[in-house]
């Protein structure tokens, strides 16, 4: 395994299940966002996601658009966030995964992007707009790269789809709470345990769920269930409301983390 998935999986065994924050590259600025990271490091982050603002959602709610919406006002590039996540690199021991449209690889070249980001400090990217089939070309350069690939499957995933998603999965699987778009919620929906045991029951990758996860009970309710939890919305929403964002995240992120 991977860093990525030894953290998960040392947190898993040592607390019940991973957090994994995610944050938006260049939002509220570029050295802001590159400043979380070790933040999360020292809350006790398991792992965090980074996500490369583009300018057509494709499951991003309100809060998440709105910061790649900002950051890309901003003018900023793809080789600002690798030089970003570059330059921290000896500042934290988070492993990194990006969250990245498939049309900036695309545009970038695939093999390049990937030479780039492993070379920056990533460890694993997922590209939720490139499924199966179509995503097994790509899944293999990304392993051939030197990272691992993360995909999704979601409570509408049908079976066949799902065996699929899951053989090229070559580090954890991202279960979707709900098929929709990210967003805090109060509660979690009905069923989630049930759908990762029964995504546990065809492969051994392990499963970490994302949408809607933002209260330290939602990280006790799936504690001993799924691997970790992946909260983005939560942590994007401190930001834009912080006069001290970093603190404030970091702080936010040791309560989901104690919870566990």
């Amino acid at each position: 395994m991977s860093t990525l998935s030894d953290r998960i999986a040392q947190a898993k065994k040592s607390h019940g299940i991973a957090v994994l924050p995610f944050i938006a590259a260049g939002y509220p600025d570029l050295d802001t966002s590159m400043q979380l990271l070790p933040a999360l490091d020292k809350a006790g982050a398991a792992g965090a996601e980074v996500g490369f603002p583009f300018s057509d959602p494709i499951a991003d709610g309100p809060i998440i658009q709105a910061a790649f919406t900002e950051a890309l006002k901003h003018g900023l590039k793809v080789d600002q966030i690798f030089d970003g996540v570059a330059a921290t690199r000896s500042q934290h021991a988070l492993p990194l995964f990006a969250m990245v449209s498939f049309s900036i690889v695309y545009r970038y070249g695939v093999d390049a992007f990937v030479k780039k980001a492993k070379q920056s400090g990533f460890a694993a990217t997922i590209i939720p707009d490139l499924p199966p089939p179509e995503a097994e070309e790509t899944c293999k350069r990304i392993g051939a790269g030197g990272l691992e690939t993360i995909m999704l499957i979601s409570p509408s995933t049908p079976a066949k789809r799902r065996d699929e998603i899951a053989r090229l999965c070559t580090g954890f699987i991202y279960y979707l709470s709900i098929a929709g778009i990210t967003g805090e919620r109060d509660k979690l929906p009905p069923g989630i345990e049930a759908n990762v045991r029964a995504i546990k029951q065809i492969t051994d990758r392990l499963v970490c769920v994302g949408f809607g996860i933002s209260k330290p009970e939602h990280v006790r309710q799936l504690s001993g269930i799924a691997d970790g939890v992946i909260v983005g919305s939560g942590i994007v929403r401190r930001i834009k409301d912080s006069k001290t964002p970093v603190a404030d995240v970091q702080a936010y992120c040791a309560q989901l983390v104690a919870a566990e």
